[in-house]
């Protein structure tokens, strides 16, 4: 079982981009997920969860601007990020809960800049 991530680039401020983090292999159980970032010299925190229900919460910081979403169907899950800043260049991850285990995605790169 693996997490796909991807979906970062370059985008100047105030810019979007949509995050996807896709699971392959074979799931019997899907639970909760989430979007971590670690920008440069700084620890990794979280962004964004969404329940196994469906219940979604993000981080002060990114209220209004960024939104987590789930499609089943596809197995996918979302971060769309609007009013892009700098302070949100970062390496992002995203985290489910697959058959009772956290895996983790390999991060994808998003830099905000001029």
């Amino acid at each position: 079982v693996q997490l796909q991530a991807f979906g970062g680039g370059l985008v100047r401020p105030g810019g979007s981009l949509r995050l996807s983090c896709a699971v392959s292999g074979r799931i019997f159980k899907f639970g909760s997920g989430a979007w971590f970032r670690q920008a440069p010299g700084k620890p990794r925190e979280w962004v964004a969860g969404i329940t196994g229900g469906g219940t979604t919460s993000h981080v002060d910081s990114v209220k209004g601007r960024f939104t987590i979403s789930r499609d089943d169907a596809k197995n996918t899950l979302y971060l769309q990020m609007n009013g892009l800043e700098a302070e949100d260049t970062a390496i992002y991850y995203c985290n489910r809960i697959l058959d009772d285990r956290s895996v983790w995605g390999q991060g994808t790169v998003v830099t905000v800049s001029s």
